[in-house]
């Protein structure tokens, strides 16, 4: 059974850091695209950054460029968000999620679809507070 967990949310001041973790479990993700997507309240899902399988290609909205990095660790099947300089809008809740295919995604229309994941986790909390 594919399983993906995030962790690392909280509660953080403005102007702070987080780390977000997604532990993938169930099959191997080393050869796919994946991604981070956020929603908040009353807000539809959308896409915050994306990464491809051999990390050659990494995509990002454009009000987090800059200040959220994405990385994966094929080896611990691992996806990474490490979020610096928190603003009060980035609050949400934040799914990891996975493309089901190896098809190599070229555009970041490609990246940044919710079409294109299979496999999404649970969310983890971000709260940014003034």
């Amino acid at each position: 059974q594919v399983q993906l967990v995030e962790s690392g949310g909280g509660v953080v001041q403005t102007g702070g850091s987080l780390r977000l973790s997604c532990a993938a479990s169930g099959r191997t993700f080393s050869s796919v695209t994946m991604g981070w997507f956020r929603q908040a309240p009353g807000k539809e899902r959308e896409f915050v950054a994306a990464i491809s399988w051999r990390s050659a290609n990494t995509f990002y909205r454009d009000s987090v460029k800059g200040r959220f990095t994405i990385s994966r660790d094929n080896a611990e099947n691992t996806l990474y968000l490490q979020m610096n300089s928190l603003k009060l809008e980035d609050t949400a809740v934040y799914y990891c999620a996975a493309d089901g295919t190896s098809k190599y995604r070229q555009t970041y229309y490609a990246y940044s679809s919710v079409a294109t994941y299979d496999y999404w986790g649970q969310g983890t909390q971000v709260t940014v507070s003034s």
